[in-house]
């Protein structure tokens, strides 16, 4: 396929997700998903601007995702958030390492990397359906987010303690990604605040944003780690200047439409493209097994806790929670980069994770989603009621 046609293609199923989301009430990330997948098995394959783009589209969507969680409640329901997200890491890391090593017969390398690579809940799918259904702002939303934060970062810990190798590079890393977090977490205001740059068609706000982001890329390469658990971190403690004013919650607002607009459906489409549907189905069996793993142990380590502490939205939760991609995705490619698994593993991996951010988030949307409170509002105004 020639070069110079793909970006056309590209912005092609970009503006068709948008139709079929809208007008099948789904979230338009697993559109883009799912036409991506379609889209690789008709020959369209991810060029190096897409794959940097993709990337940088996921690191803007931790951040964004960091920049809603709420920090008071998640610190009054620590506990609650705590314990449904430790168990949602713990037990498909579990359920996943066991069935890999002992059932599918891989190695033990192989195997680690299949029990942290179903262990995440994706934050890109969580936090898009989130926003897409006007959950971001509520209780539940609230505690999802929280509660995902938890788990994704003992994925990140996982994948660390297990194969990170400590070098130069990766101190410097870490050194830089904490030195950000708190020059701009102390002197952001400074940006968001300054008549000189506030409401201007050139958005020196977004373009700092993006800068923060983009160091957070370079060091992450240069130490063989990545960038998504500081940028979500970077979130978290920016999250309180994005509440002070009027200005600043613009800010954020006009950040998300640019991230939806254009950068993330590069994220989604690519990672729809990554899946081979030729060897997913000539490894079908053990594709399914590993789908089945991930669904139910993710449904054992969150169904029930959400019963207790989010009663108005435990079925939601929990689906939304079995979603897998972003951190699924950073493992598995750093296992077949490293040697760790095969192509074929990674094809079969990498399957299971796209399906398990459009099932579980369909399922949900369809037939789980909480009832919102303007929704009971605007039905008792219709209702007469005052």
């Amino acid at each position: 396929m020639e070069a110079d046609i793909i970006p056309l293609i590209v912005g092609l199923l970009v503006f068709i997700s948008s139709l079929i989301s809208l007008k099948a009430g789904l979230s338009v990330a697993i559109i883009e998903i799912i036409s991506g997948v379609i889209a690789g098995a008709f020959g369209l394959t991810a060029e190096e601007w897409m794959m940097y783009l993709a990337g940088f589209g996921g690191i803007v969507l931790t951040f964004l995702a960091g920049a809603e969680v709420d920090t008071a409640l998640m610190k009054a329901k620590f506990k609650e958030s705590f314990l449904i997200g430790l168990f949602s890491f713990s037990i498909p890391f579990a359920g996943g390492f066991l069935c890999a090593y002992y059932i599918a017969g891989w190695t033990l390398y192989a195997s680690l990397i299949t029990g942290i690579a179903l262990s995440e809940t994706s934050l890109a799918v969580v936090y898009s359906v989130l926003v897409e259904t006007n959950l971001s702002n509520s209780d539940i939303g609230r505690m999802l987010m929280a509660s995902t934060f938890i788990t994704n970062t003992w994925t990140a810990i996982a994948l660390s303690i297990l194969f990170a190798k400590p070098t130069l590079y990766a101190a410097v890393f870490v050194l830089v990604s904490i030195a950000v977090i708190f020059i701009a977490t102390k002197f952001s205001h400074h940006v968001f605040d300054n008549p000189r740059l506030k409401n201007k068609v050139i958005e020196p706000e977004i373009k700092y944003i993006f800068l923060l982001l983009l160091v957070f890329m370079y060091f992450a390469r240069l130490g063989a780690g990545h960038a998504i658990l500081p940028a979500f971190v970077l979130g978290l403690f920016m999250s309180k200047h994005f509440i002070e004013t009027s200005e600043t919650r613009a800010v954020k607002n006009r950040l998300r439409t640019v991230a939806f607009a254009v950068i993330t459906p590069i994220f989604f489409i690519v990672a729809g493209l990554k899946v081979s549907l030729p060897v997913v189905i000539s490894s079908l069996g053990l594709f399914i097994l590993l789908f089945a793993v991930k669904q139910l142990t993710k449904f054992a380590g969150v169904y029930f806790l959400a019963k207790r502490f989010i009663p108005g939205g435990s079925m939601y939760t929990t689906l939304l929670m079995s979603t897998g991609l972003t951190f699924g995705l950073i493992a598995i490619v750093f296992g077949l980069s490293s040697g760790f698994i095969n192509q074929v593993q990674y094809s079969v991996l990498a399957g299971v994770l796209t399906i398990s951010a459009v099932i579980p988030t369909l399922v949900a949307q369809r037939w789980f989603m909480p009832v919102h409170s303007e929704d009971i509002m605007d039905m008792d105004r219709g209702n007469g009621k005052k």
